[in-house]
């Protein structure tokens, strides 16, 4: 680690599901003199050393620039999923509201610039073997999450060539969870009709198992430590954050003490699509169609140059993560809060 004291971190998407991990963990950290929480809606909460901000990114009357103004480096998470039905507003949000983030962090001549990318930004690849970063990041263009993803990531490289001085790190997770995201994450992406009890072993005896569902998890908590490794690391480029092993309807079954049956695509996607469709289910067909094609990622550079390793396997992460569906698990943030259905 650096041994310089006292930076300064604004964190955008702050009460979000990294969000909070993040700050909590540059709120304990000695070498973090004071953190700054962009969110929409300001949470009524600590912890100490953090000052929060209601910012709203896709305003263009939004002063970002003065919110930066000071700091040692900007962590760009702010993102929406929703809705999805309606992609010229999470394209507003998304890639118009990051662009004026990266303007501002020019702008307000911060340093370091370390932004949450995705999995989802890589161009379809294999199942079997793991890429490295190097692997093409045009996306899968048909799905608005991975099409954003991909974009950012051509914006960026331009935005690297105009400001070399300003150091930009690309964090690419896999799918992240924890406990405290679990009543979030079901609104976004099963809807507020799944209850969230029916998540129970002797409920489901069996699973679907579709060719190509085969991903990588991480635990939230897991992904904040590599974010804050990089905010004092000298470091730069994207890096890989995964935990193993990959999840795939055989690992799903084992932890939940079901059995895998087989569907094939066509049936599945097109159950998703007539749900979608009647706006039952938020998660489109288009983004299960990019899952399909997401590649594995291999972790090296991240063990290597940040020395970090998941605390958590994905199993792990998936166990307290399917314990916080069925307790309705929340946190003290608009995004995060609990609900149970059922």
């Amino acid at each position: 680690m650096s041994t310089t004291r006292g930076k300064k971190i604004v964190v955008t998407g702050a009460t979000g599901n990294v969000g909070t991990s993040l700050v909590r963990l540059l709120a304990e950290d000695p070498e973090v003199a004071g953190v700054r929480g962009l969110a929409r809606r300001v949470p009524d909460l600590g912890p100490d050393r953090v000052r929060w901000s209601a910012v709203d990114l896709t305003s263009a009357g939004a002063d970002i620039v003065q919110e930066f103004e000071g700091a040692d480096a900007v962590v760009h998470l702010a993102w929406a999923f929703q809705p999805t039905h309606d992609p010229v507003a999470t394209w507003e949000t998304n890639v118009l509201g990051s662009v004026r983030v990266f303007e501002a962090v020019a702008a307000a001549e911060v340093p370091t610039l370390v932004h949450a990318s995705s999995v989802g930004a890589y161009s379809p690849g294999p199942k079997e073997e793991a890429v490295d970063e190097s692997w093409p990041t045009h996306g899968w263009p048909d799905a608005a999450y991975t099409r954003e993803k991909a974009y950012l990531e051509r914006t960026l490289d331009a935005f690297e060539y105009e400001h070399p001085e300003i150091r930009v790190v690309r964090m690419r997770p896999a799918f992240l969870f924890k406990r405290e995201s679990a009543s979030e994450q079901r609104r976004i992406f099963a809807g507020r009709f799944l209850p969230g009890p029916l998540v129970r072993p002797e409920l489901l005896p069996f699973l679907p198992d579709v060719s190509g569902l085969r991903v990588q998890a991480l635990h939230t908590d897991d992904a904040a430590r590599a974010y804050q490794i990089a905010l004092h690391r000298d470091v730069r480029g994207a890096f890989n954050l995964a935990a193993d092993p990959p999840l795939d309807a055989a690992a799903l079954g084992e932890v939940m003490g079901s059995r895998p049956v087989r569907l094939p695509r066509t049936a599945a996607r097109s159950a998703i699509a007539a749900a979608w469709g009647l706006r039952l289910l938020p998660a489109s067909p288009h983004l299960f169609d990019a899952v399909l094609r997401l590649p594995l990622m291999d972790c090296t550079r991240a063990h290597t140059e940040l020395d970090w390793r998941p605390r958590l396997t994905a199993t792990e992460v998936l166990e307290e993560f399917l314990k916080g569906l069925r307790e309705g698990a929340g946190a003290a943030t608009a995004p995060l809060h609990g609900h149970k259905v059922g």
